[in-house]
C-alpha cells in the first residue's frame, strides 16, 4: 500500500520556523520526484516546492524562494520541508505528493500519490 504521511505541523508565531516531514512507503522512493503543496481556507492547492528523484533539480515558488528550504533522505524514504521567516500567509494544510522521477512544473493534476496532509497556523 502507497502512503505518504506528512508530520510536523505546528501554530508557530510569525517570523518562525518549521520542519515539515514526509514518510513515504509502498513505492521505490528513490524513482520519485516528492512535491509539497498547500492549501489555504477558499484557496486553490498550490504547489509551493519539489524535489527530483536524483536530487539535480529543485523548485520554489516565488513566494517562498529563500525562505523555504527541500531536501530528501533517500535512505530514510522521507523528504523534508524547512520553512523559515513563516508568515500568516503560509498558514495552510501543507500536502506532499509523489511523481515520478520530474517535478515537471508541479502540477497537481499530474501527482501520483498524495498525503493526507498537515496543518500550519502563522499568528501574526
Amino acid at each position: 500500500e502507497v502512503q505518504l504521511v506528512e508530520s510536523g505541523g505546528s501554530l508557530v508565531q510569525a517570523g518562525g520556523s518549521l520542519r515539515l516531514s514526509c514518510a513515504a512507503s509502498g513505492f521505490t522512493f528513490g524513482d520519485y520526484a516528492i512535491g509539497w503543496f498547500r492549501q489555504a481556507p477558499g484557496k486553490e492547492r498550490e504547489g509551493v516546492s519539489c524535489i527530483s528523484s536524483s536530487r539535480g533539480s529543485f523548485y520554489y515558488v516565488d513566494s517562498v524562494e529563500g525562505r523555504f528550504t527541500i531536501s530528501r533522505d533517500n535512505a530514510k524514504s522521507t523528504v523534508y520541508l524547512q520553512m523559515n521567516s513563516l508568515k500568516p500567509e503560509d498558514t495552510a494544510v501543507y500536502y506532499c505528493a509523489a511523481r515520478f522521477r520530474y517535478c515537471s512544473g508541479l502540477r497537481r493534476d499530474e501527482m501520483d500519490y498524495w498525503g493526507r496532509g498537515t496543518l500550519v497556523t502563522v499568528s501574526s
